[in-house]
C-alpha cells in the first residue's frame, strides 16, 4: 500500500510485512514437498532443526530461508525458528512455522552489517547457557544459522549442547566469524557462491565448506507489461519514464548512494524521464537517515521512490526498465536472478558474485564504485536492444538451468543427514555448564 514521505521521497510498504502477530510455539506449517529424503521414506525419526534469526528486517536471505524450509518433510524434519523479536517482521514472515521465544534475548541487537569483532562476541557469552539449555530442551539436532549475528551468538550454544552447526555463510569470504570462527565450531559451512568460499588457509574452514546456490522459483513468469502499468501506478510515475530498479536491503555493501547518484548521472544525459525506485528497507535508521539526506543533496527528491518491501518481489521486478545492481562484494543477490527469470536486462557491477550469476553474459558487468559506469551500462542496453534482447533470452535459459529450488533444498537435505550420522547421540559429555 502506498504512503507518501514528507520531500516527496514516496514510501510503500506492505501489509502483509507490518502486521505483527504473536508466537505460537504449536503452530506447524502445511508444506509444499518438494523433495522427501531416502532416509524419510526409510522410517527414520525426526530430525529436529533450529533456525535463529537476528534482527527485525526482511531481506534476501529469509525469503531463501523461508523457500527451503516451507520444502521440508515435517514427517522427517522439525522446525524450530527462533526470532528475536517475537511479534516482529521476521516472527510474522515465518508465521506458519513451530516459534519459540529466544531465551537469551539481547537488551540492544547488534547493528546489522556492522563490523563484529572478538569483544561483541565475547558479549554473546553470557546467553551461552540459557540458549544451551534451551537446545538441549528441545533435543535440537542441528542449529542452522544464517547471518553473523547468529553465528556469533548460537555457535557457541549449538556446540555445547552437542548439536551440530551448520554456518549458512552469506556474506564477504573476509568475514571475521568465518576467518577465526567457523574453523572451529562450524560443523559445516554452506556460501551461496564460489565469491564466498572461506579461503584455504592454515586456519581455515575451506575443507568443510561446500557452495549450494540460494533456492529460486525457477517457473516464475510476469506479463511484463501489466507488471509496468502497475508500477506506474502506484509510483506515481510518467507513461514514458525509464524504470530503474534498486532491490534489497538498504545498507552500505549494496551502495543504494551509489544508485541515487547513477539516476542521476542518467538525468544528465538523456530527455528521457528517468526514475529510480529503491524497493527494501533500510536495517539501521543511519543508514535510511544518510540515504535520505544523500537524495536531497543530489537534487534527487522528485526522482527517487521509496518503495519499501513489496511482495511479490518478481512482479515488480518485472515492471522495471532495468535492474540496477550497484552492490560490492555481494556475495550473490536475490533479485538479480528473479530478474533474469522474469526477463529484466540486469547491470551489476563486476563484484562478488554477480559474474557467477550474470555467467555466459546473461548481463550487463560494470566497474564497481562508478555511477558513470553503470550508466553506461544502462545506455549501451537502451542502445542496442537487440543485444539485449539476446541477453535476456540467455539470462532467462541460464537461470532456469541453475537456480531450481529442488536442487537446494535436496543438497541441504544431504548436508543435514550427513551431519546427523556423524552427530546423533549420545551427546557430548563434556559439561562446561549444568544443565538448565
Amino acid at each position: 500500500m502506498l504512503t507518501a514521505m514528507p520531500i516527496r521521497i514516496s514510501k510503500i510498504s506492505s501489509p502483509t510485512a507490518n502486521r505483527c502477530c504473536g508466537l505460537q510455539p504449536d503452530m506447524m506449517h502445511a508444506p509444499n514437498h518438494l523433495a522427501q529424503s531416502p532416509a524419510a521414506k526409510a522410517g527414520m525419526e525426526t530430525i529436529t532443526i533450529c533456525f535463529p534469526l537476528a534482527g527485525d528486517t526482511i531481506g534476501g536471505s529469509h525469503v531463501s530461508l523461508r523457500g527451503l524450509i516451507q520444502d521440508l518433510d515435517p514427517a522427517r524434519f522439525r522446525i524450530i525458528v527462533v526470532p528475536e523479536v517475537p511479534d516482529g517482521k521476521i516472527a510474522t514472515f515465518f508465521e506458519k512455522f513451530e516459534q519459540i521465544a529466544d531465551p537469551a534475548r539481547p537488551a540492544v541487537s547488534f547493528v546489522p552489517n556492522e563490523r563484529f569483532n572478538l569483544a561483541k562476541f565475547g558479549s554473546t557469552i553470557a546467553g551461552a547457557p540459557l540458549r544451551m539449555s534451551f537446545l538441549r530442551k528441545q533435543d535440537v539436532d542441528i542449529v542452522h544459522t544464517n547471518d553473523g549475528r547468529t553465528h556469533a551468538t548460537w555457535a557457541v550454544p549449538a556446540r555445547l549442547a552437542g548439536a551440530a552447526l551448520l554456518w549458512h555463510h552469506r556474506g564477504d569470504p573476509g568475514a571475521l566469524g568465518l576467518r577465526l570462527l567457523a574453523p572451529a565450531l562450524a560443523s559445516k559451512v554452506l556460501t551461496v557462491s564460489r565469491f564466498s568460499l572461506p579461503k584455504a588457509k592454515i586456519w581455515s574452514a575451506a575443507h568443510k565448506a561446500d557452495v549450494v546456490f540460494s533456492p529460486f522459483d525457477t517457473s516464475l513468469t510476469a506479463n511484463r507489461e501489466a507488471a509496468r502499468r502497475q508500477v506506474i501506478t502506484k509510483a506515481d510515475l510518467p507513461d514514458d519514464a525509464l524504470i530503474l530498479g534498486y532491490f534489497g536491503s538498504i545498507i552500505d555493501r549494496k551502495r543504494p548512494l551509489l544508485f541515487v547518484d547513477t539516476v542521476a548521472e542518467l538525468r544528465r544525459r538523456i530527455t528521457r524521464p528517468v526514475y529510480g525506485l529503491i524497493f527494501g528497507e533500510a536495517e539501521s535508521p543511519a543508514m535510511e537517515q544518510s540515504l535520505q539526506k544523500h537524495i536531497i543533496r543530489s537534487g534527487m527528491q522528485d526522482h527517487i521512490r521509496m518503495m519499501g518491501y513489496c511482495t511479490p518481489g518478481h512482479e515488480w521486478i518485472a515492471g522495471c526498465d532495468q535492474l540496477i545492481v550497484p552492490a560490492v562484494g555481494e556475495p550473490l543477490g536475490r533479485t538479480l536472478v528473479e530478474a533474469m527469470l522474469v526477463r529484466t536486462p540486469v547491470v551489476a557491477t563486476r563484484s562478488g558474485g554477480n559474474p557467477e550469476a550474470l555467467f555466459d553474459d546473461a548481463g550487463y558487468l560494470v566497474e564497481p564504485e562508478s555511477p558513470v559506469a553503470l550508466a553506461d551500462g544502462v545506455m549501451e542496453s537502451l542502445s542496442n536492444p537487440a543485444q539485449t534482447a539476446a541477453m535476456v533470452d540467455r539470462a532467462e535459459r541460464s537461470s532456469r538451468e541453475r537456480f531450481s529450488r529442488q536442487r537446494h533444498v535436496t543438497s541441504v537435505i544431504n548436508v543435514y543427514e550427513e551431519l546427523v550420522r556423524l552427530r546423533r547421540r549420545p551427546r557430548a559429555k563434556t559439561e562446561f555448564w549444568p544443565k538448565g
